[in-house]
Parts: C-alpha cells; structure tokens; sequence
C-alpha cells in the first residue's frame, strides 16, 4: 500500500525538487517510493496544470477539490510561507496528513498552534527539513559518534552566496519580505541550525548574533553570523548571508558546507548544505574529509539516497505504522531563526532560544 499525496502549490522548487525528484516523477532518473506516491496537484495559477499533467499529476481546481478527494491521504503544502499555517491547518481540519515546506509558519505561536492541532487530531506532520537526509551529513555524523575527531569543541554551519544584487532577485521575498521569513537567516541559516543539532545529537539552547554590515538595497538583512550554545555548553557558530560573491557557481557552491573541530582532527564538508543528493549530473561532487594534520581522509557514504524521497517516504511509513511524526523539532528551528533577529536587534546579546 501507497499514501497517496497531492502538491498544494505547483511552483518551480515544487515541479523540480519535490515532484520530480521527492516523488520520483522524473521517471529517467528515479525509481517510484516505496511508501508513497504523488497524484495530483494545484496551484493559484491555473498556467502551471500544463506542467503537472505533463508529469501524469492529477489538475484540482482548488486545495478544497484535494480535500474533498476521499483517496487523497496527505497533502504536501509548497506555497509561499505566509499560506503555510492556513492551508495545513485546513489540510488537517479535513483529517488529511500533511508535509510542509520550510518554514513551518513565520512565527512561533503559529508554527505551535499547528503542531498541537496534528498532535490532537493524531495525524502526521513534518516540515521539510531534508538536508539532515544528505548521505555526507549521515557518514559525518557517523564519523563524529565512533570519535574520530576526538573531543569535539567547536563547529561552523555555513550558507553564504550573492543574491539580491541583480534587480529582479530583489524584489523577491526573499530579499524583501521580512514578515515571511525573507532574509538569509530564515531562508539559510535555518537549514545550518537543524543539520548542526543532527550532526552533534544536541540542541541549541541559546545564541548571539550580528548582522553583516549593510552593502545591499534590500529590506532584508544582508547576513547573519550566530555564535550558539548546546545545552551542555559546548558552542558553534552558523555563517548566512546573500551579500557574498563566492567567485562563481563552483565557488558558492562548494562553500555551502560545515566544519566540525575536535582535539583529533577536523572534519570539512563541501558542497553538503544544499540540494543535492549525490546523484550523477548533479552540477558539483560533494566532499567531506577529515583533516588530522597529516592526511586528507575522505568521509564516505554508505549509500546514496535522495533527501527529498527520503524525507517523504518516512513521513507516508509514519502514517501506514500508524506512528505519526510531530513538528516540535520544526518549532524549535523557527525559535532559533527568532532569536538570531532578537540577539541581532539588540547588538549580540547571547538570548535564550523560546520554543
């Protein structure tokens, strides 16, 4: 048995990264999911049904067309983040499952208003937070537990590229929307916060941050350092920020990785926080190795598998186990994303994250 899903919202990272390559409609490059299978789809603009049908999807006319469906089981809400509360909270009401894309709602007391109602309604919910399933950070964290770096005592998530410069990108949200989560710190640096709790197995507890200094004419914050804190005290640090060139696309992309420190050795990844897999064509090879100051020791899968599929398979399992997953690692991340823009406001002030 299958879940049966359909998209809300059929925009482009929806038709490429969620639809192509989450549910395996790109049949070349990707064999069907085990537990689940996407049927159809819907978005405000009627323009994009060509798009779906052309994957074999299923047109609604309307999210309330999915709902009213009674072999639709679960709905993957991919629309702009400020319909992301109100739609799965509908999704839910019509005891539909639902997968949300990142963020989970652009505040706090809306993100827990939806995680309590999947929780009272006993339905499954997750946000998709898909680069913890990348095959390095799962060998990385795997090299972390069986200590080979040692003691570790520090590490640095970082995200940083050049957008926003061009005209066009910024009259985007997000360089401009603020109240949607627009910036890099909740459009990048909430992505570096949920793989440095997976990585570490710890959670963040407080943090301090600044912004960068204001070279682009956007609303929102050009970047963000963060200087956090684990619960145990040992401490890291997240790097976002639209406002840096990089070079080119090997060079941004290659840049979009982490460093984890130990007494040992320190662990290097490249090319990791991004939305890749590690499938052939992908437009850089992803890296990581270890560095114990005499050799360059790479780090290296068991297996690759797709970050998105992998993400959605296990939310279809949660629901045919009858073991619905829950948001609060979500709500948690959104916390983190609020504290950064408090400690930032009020000039790096180590705060404790509210979640």
């Amino acid at each position: 048995m299958k879940i049966r899903y359909a998209l809300a919202g059929f925009g482009g990272i929806a038709e490429n990264r969620v639809a192509k390559e989450g549910f395996a409609c790109d049949r070349e490059r990707f064999r069907p999911l085990r537990h689940a299978v996407l049927v159809g789809a819907t978005d405000l603009n009627p323009a994009r049904r060509a798009a779906a049908e052309a994957l074999g999807l299923r047109w609604y006319d309307s999210l309330e067309a999915i709902l009213a469906d009674k072999t639709v089981d679960a709905v993957y809400v991919a629309t702009n983040n400020r319909s992301h509360v109100p739609l799965a909270v509908k999704c839910l009401k019509a005891g539909k499952h639902v997968i949300v894309e990142k963020p989970i709602a652009t505040n706090v007391a809306d993100a827990k208003k939806l995680s309590r109602l999947a929780k009272a309604k006993g339905l499954s919910l997750t946000v998709d937070h898909m680069m913890v399933n990348n095959p390095w950070h799962v060998a990385g964290r795997a090299a972390m537990a069986a200590g080979r770096l040692g003691r570790v005592n520090d590490c640095c998530y970082h995200m940083e590229c050049a957008y926003g410069y061009d005209p066009a990108e910024a009259r985007t949200w997000r360089c401009n929307s603020v109240e949607e989560m627009g910036g890099p710190v909740g459009d990048m640096a909430s992505h570096c916060f949920y793989v440095a709790e997976f990585m570490s197995g710890k959670k963040i507890a407080k943090l301090g941050a600044v912004y960068y200094p204001k070279v682009m004419k956007t609303k929102a914050e050009d970047g963000a350092y963060v200087k956090f804190f684990f619960a145990d005290g040992t401490q890291g640090s997240v790097r976002a920020a639209f406002s840096e060139l990089r070079g080119g696309r090997s060079g941004t992309l290659t840049n979009l990785g982490f460093e984890v420190y130990g007494d040992k050795a320190v662990m290097r990844g490249y090319g990791t926080m991004f939305q890749l897999s590690g499938h052939p064509g992908e437009p850089i090879a992803q890296r990581v190795e270890i560095d114990d100051g005499r050799r360059l020791t790479p780090v290296v899968p068991g297996r690759i598998q797709n970050i998105y599929q992998t993400l959605i398979d296990a939310h279809a399992r949660s629901v045919l186990d009858g073991t619905p997953l829950d948001a609060d690692a979500a709500v948690h991340n959104l916390a983190l994303c609020a504290a950064v823009h408090r400690s930032a406001r009020q000039n790096g002030r180590i705060v404790s994250v509210r979640d």
